[in-house]
C-alpha cells in the first residue's frame, strides 16, 4: 500500500496546483464547470488555483460568479482565448444565443479550436486538465505534458449509462427507426435496478441516424475510459445504484460532486443578468403557490405551441412564473390577443434569462414545469421542487425517467399524443391538457403530497452531499488528494490510446 501523501506540504513546497477547466460553448456546460472550478478552489485555498479558459462572450456570462469566489479569497480566474470564425455574430459564441439555423456553427466551433486549446495549454502547462466531453483531444496534450486529464460530464450518470448501453444496439435502432417503427418502445439493456423502456421516436437523434456526435461518440468514450479520471455533476444518494455502475464500468476513478449549484438567493447572477423584480413578484405570491414554467437556455418552441402553453397556463387559474426564451418571443404572435392583460396578475413572463436557482429556492414555488435537461432535473432535486416534466431533445427523455420512475419526484405533464426528440415527429401539447396538468397538481390531493415529500426528502440528501464530509464533498477532496499525489510522483496521466 503507498505511504499516504502530505497534500498541504506538497502544495506549500511547489505551489498551488493549477488546475484547468475547458467548458464548450454551451451554457448548461459553461454554469456548472465554472462552479467546479469555484468549489475545488473554495474547498482548499492554500493548496488549488482553478482556471476557466474560455472565449470572451462566454468570459461575460461567468464573470459574477469568478468575481465572488475571488472576492471571498479563492484563487479562480479567467483565462480567454479568440472564438473560432466560423460565420456567427459578435458576440454570439454559445447556443443559447445563436439562431436555430446558426447551432451548427457552434456545433463547428467546438471542433475547430482543437488548435487554440492545444496550443494555449502548451504555453501555460496546467498541473492538471479538466476538459468538457466534446473536447477530445486535450487527451494527447495532458499526455504530451504527463498530466492528469479528467472528463467533466455536466449529464446525469443515469442517462450517460442509458446512451452508452443503447449505442450497443444502435444498429438496430436505426433499422426500425427507417422501418417507420419509430414508436417502437425498447427496453434499455443493461442498466441495474428496474427495467426502463423508452420509444425510438424520444431517443436522442445520434443514436437513430449519423451525425456530429454519433461520429465522436465513442472516440469521447475512449478518452473517458483512458484518461485520469471523470467528473460528473450529481450526487450519490440521487443515481444510486447507477453511480455505483459508473464507477465499475465507465472511469478508472469518478468523482461524483454535485449539486455545485446551491439553490440560493444569492445565485441572482450565476450565468448571466438575472431578473431580480421575478424575485420580488415571487414575494408576494402564498408558499409554495407558484408554477415556474422554464425550458432552458436553448430548445425553442413553434409559435404554435408557445400559444397553446399561454392558453394553457392562463386556463389553468394557478400562479405562474414563465421564462420565455428571447428567440421564442421574436414573433409578435406568440400570445394570444389580450392575453397578457388577462393574466396580469396572476403571471409573470421574463423574457430571456431567469435566475434559476434563486427562483427554485424561493419558498413561494410549488412546482417546476421543465424541459428536464440535466441541470434543471439536479436543481428542482436539490431545492425540494417537483417536476412536471415535457422534455424536448437529446437526453431529455432519458432523464424525465429518472425524474418521473426512479428518483419519483416528478410527473409527465403530458402523455397523450405522440412525444418525439425530432421537434418536427412532435404532436403539439393542447392548451387543454396543460390546464389540465398543472390545475390538478397545484391544487393538491394524494399524488402532490407523495412527490412534495420526496422532493423535501432528495433536498435533505443534496444538502447533506455537499456538507462537509458528505459523499460530494469527500469526492471532492478526493479529487484534489488525488491530483496532488500525481503531481508528487509524476504518475502518467493515461495509458496510451488510439484516439483515430
Amino acid at each position: 500500500m503507498a505511504a499516504a501523501v502530505d497534500t498541504a506540504a506538497v502544495a506549500g513546497a511547489t505551489g498551488r496546483l493549477r488546475v484547468f477547466f475547458l467548458p464548450s460553448f454551451i451554457r448548461g456546460h459553461l454554469i456548472p464547470q465554472t462552479d467546479m472550478a469555484c468549489r475545488v478552489a473554495a474547498a482548499r485555498p492554500a493548496e488549488v488555483e482553478a482556471t476557466v479558459v474560455v472565449t470572451p462572450a462566454n468570459a461575460a456570462l461567468i464573470a459574477p460568479t469568478v468575481a465572488r469566489a475571488a472576492a471571498a479569497g479563492h484563487a479562480v480566474r479567467v483565462l480567454c482565448y479568440p472564438f473560432p470564425d466560423v460565420g456567427l455574430g459578435e458576440g454570439v459564441e454559445c447556443l443559447a444565443t445563436a439562431t436555430a439555423r446558426d447551432a451548427w456553427r457552434v456545433y463547428r466551433a467546438m471542433e475547430v479550436v482543437q488548435p487554440s486549446h492545444e496550443s494555449l495549454l502548451r504555453d501555460h502547462r496546467p498541473d492538471a486538465i479538466v476538459a468538457d466531453v466534446p473536447f477530445w483531444w486535450t487527451t494527447g496534450v495532458a499526455a504530451e505534458l504527463g498530466v492528469p486529464r479528467l472528463t467533466f460530464h455536466p449529464v446525469g450518470i443515469f442517462a450517460l449509462l442509458a446512451m452508452n448501453s443503447l449505442f450497443t444496439i444502435r444498429p438496430d435502432i436505426i433499422g426500425r427507426a427507417s422501418s417507420d417503427a419509430a414508436g417502437t418502445v425498447l427496453s434499455v439493456p443493461g442498466l441495474p435496478g428496474k427495467e426502463i423502456t423508452i420509444p425510438v421516436s424520444e431517443l436522442p437523434t445520434f443514436l437513430v441516424q449519423d451525425d456530429h456526435l454519433s461520429k465522436a461518440w465513442q472516440r469521447m468514450r475512449a478518452c473517458q475510459l483512458t484518461g485520469f479520471g471523470v467528473i460528473v455533476n450529481t450526487f450519490a444518494d440521487l443515481e444510486q445504484p447507477y453511480c455505483e455502475e459508473f464507477s465499475r464500468v465507465e472511469a478508472r476513478r469518478a468523482y461524483f460532486v454535485g449539486p455545485l449549484g446551491k439553490p440560493s438567493r444569492s445565485t441572482m447572477h450565476r450565468g448571466g443578468s438575472g431578473n431580480a423584480d421575478c424575485l420580488s413578484w415571487l414575494s408576494t405570491k402564498p408558499s409554495r403557490s407558484v408554477v415556474f414554467v422554464c425550458f432552458g437556455s436553448w430548445a425553442e418552441f413553434s409559435a404554435t405551441q408557445t400559444r397553446e402553453l399561454a392558453l394553457g397556463l392562463e386556463a389553468s387559474n394557478q400562479p405562474f412564473l414563465w421564462v420565455v426564451r428571447s428567440n421564442d418571443s421574436s414573433d409578435d404572435q406568440w400570445a394570444p390577443e389580450g392575453w397578457e392583460q388577462r393574466v396580469a396578475n396572476r403571471g409573470l413572463v421574463v423574457h430571456g434569462w431567469a435566475p434559476q436557482l434563486a427562483v427554485l429556492a424561493h419558498p413561494s414555488v410549488g412546482a417546476f414545469v421543465t424541459h428536464c435537461g440535466w441541470n434543471s432535473v439536479l436543481e428542482a432535486a436539490s431545492a425540494g421542487v417537483p417536476v412536471l416534466t415535457w422534455p424536448l431533445v437529446f437526453e431529455q427523455f432519458i432523464n424525465e425517467r429518472l425524474a418521473t420512475e426512479v428518483a419519483a419526484f416528478g410527473v409527465r405533464l403530458w402523455d397523450g399524443g405522440r412525444r418525439s426528440e425530432r421537434a418536427e415527429d412532435a404532436e403539439i401539447v393542447p392548451a387543454e391538457a396543460i390546464a389540465r396538468a398543472v390545475a390538478g397538481f397545484m391544487e393538491g390531493g394524494e399524488q402532490r403530497d407523495k412527490l412534495n415529500a420526496r422532493a423535501g426528502e432528495l433536498a435533505e440528501r443534496a444538502r447533506a452531499a455537499v456538507s462537509e464530509d458528505g459523499s460530494s464533498w469527500r469526492d471532492i477532496n478526493r479529487l484534489i488528494d488525488d491530483l496532488l499525489q500525481a503531481r508528487a510522483s509524476g504518475l502518467p496521466q493515461m495509458n496510451s490510446v488510439q484516439l483515430e
